[in-house]
């Protein structure tokens, strides 16, 4: 049982499940938080700032849903399998784990510092290695379980003045793909789900560190977080082994896959790579990088464009099996 579709046999369904997510403050996180909560999952809801959790667990429980905050910062090991003991502590074991949070600094890479690049590889990178060492352990005490990553389509294609948290994004899918073909030749009933966002409205812009002297803003289109969160949700039960979302995404990868050459010029075109990338307002020199935000989360960003609220290719993506899936599925129903 090491393949997605051999696991989805033996999971809960959502309502019946406990679900980790990190990263729970704002964003996709808060977004997929209140989407589980509504289906009936108890969440336990993690990241740094515990005001932002207590008005996610209040926001939950007034609408009759189960949550916990559980202050945590993913940099830090011991805090984070503190959250998993603390999640099995509580409702008596973990079901799904979701490895959301991250940080950014937007910039050219000659102006991005070491230190700050060292920052977003911790947090980005070695935070989901410590969601992953914390989750494994109570997902077999389970019975078995899914793990969703949430990477980017920056981890299939690289974009200019985000090199940091490009590099963390490509460096998140062969972390993935790894766990994925540990676990199948394991024959262990747990998959992994990689979801790869095209541009999102939320609040992560805002509080990414800026070198570009304005505020960074997601290229268009962009999509709202609940379609990201539908696609947690869906993956919590029904994993597939990755999941674009956006149909932009769709370019992201064509692009790679068919002249990774012409998608570099393309992007060099400072109105295409840069511009689309730099917001109209000046920076205001805050951002969570080295601490969090202050202020309550919000699932919703500043993006004064269209927001789409839906996306067909995540909704197949979501569902169909791809061909490797299928055969992956038999190899590991023939060692089970």
């Amino acid at each position: 049982m090491g393949t997605s579709s051999t696991v989805t046999k033996g999971l809960r369904p959502v309502g019946e499940q406990v679900v980790v997510v990190v990263g729970a403050s704002s964003g996709i996180g808060r977004a997929t938080a209140l989407a589980l909560a509504r289906k009936g999952a108890r969440v336990v809801c993690a990241a740094r700032t515990a005001a932002n959790l207590d008005s996610l667990v209040a926001k939950i429980t007034a609408a009759g849903g189960r949550a916990i905050a559980v202050p945590t910062d993913v940099a830090d090991p011991a805090a984070v399998r503190a959250l998993a003991a603390r999640a099995e502590e509580h409702f008596g074991r973990i079901d799904t784990w979701v490895n959301n949070a991250a940080v950014a600094v937007f910039g050219r890479l000659e102006d991005i510092t070491d230190e700050e690049f060292a920052r977003v590889l911790h947090v980005n990178v070695l935070g989901h290695v410590h969601g992953i060492h914390a989750a494994l352990p109570a997902l077999r005490r389970a019975g078995g379980g899914v793990v969703i990553g949430v990477s980017s389509v920056e981890g299939v294609r690289a974009v200019p003045l985000h090199g940091p948290y490009t590099a963390s994004k490509w460096a998140l899918r062969a972390l993935y793909d790894t766990l994925r073909m540990e676990l199948a030749q394991e024959g262990a009933p747990v998959a992994v789900t990689t979801i790869l966002p095209a541009s999102i409205d939320t609040p992560f812009f805002e509080h990414a560190r800026s070198k570009l002297g304005a505020m960074p803003k997601p290229p268009p289109p962009v999509y709202a977080p609940e379609v990201v969160a539908r696609a947690i949700v869906r993956a919590a039960a029904h994993p597939r082994r990755e999941v674009p979302v956006g149909g932009s995404a769709i370019g992201f990868v064509l692009g790679q896959r068919l002249s990774p050459a012409l998608t570099d010029a393309l992007l060099s075109v400072r109105r295409i790579g840069v511009g689309t990338q730099v917001a109209d307002r000046p920076d205001d020199g805050r951002d969570n990088v080295d601490a969090p935000m202050p202020g309550l989360g919000q699932a919703r960003g500043s993006y004064s464009g269209p927001v789409l609220r839906h996306s067909a290719l995540t909704a197949v993506a979501s569902r169909v099996p791809r061909p490797g899936e299928v055969l992956s599925a038999v190899l590991a129903a023939r060692r089970g």
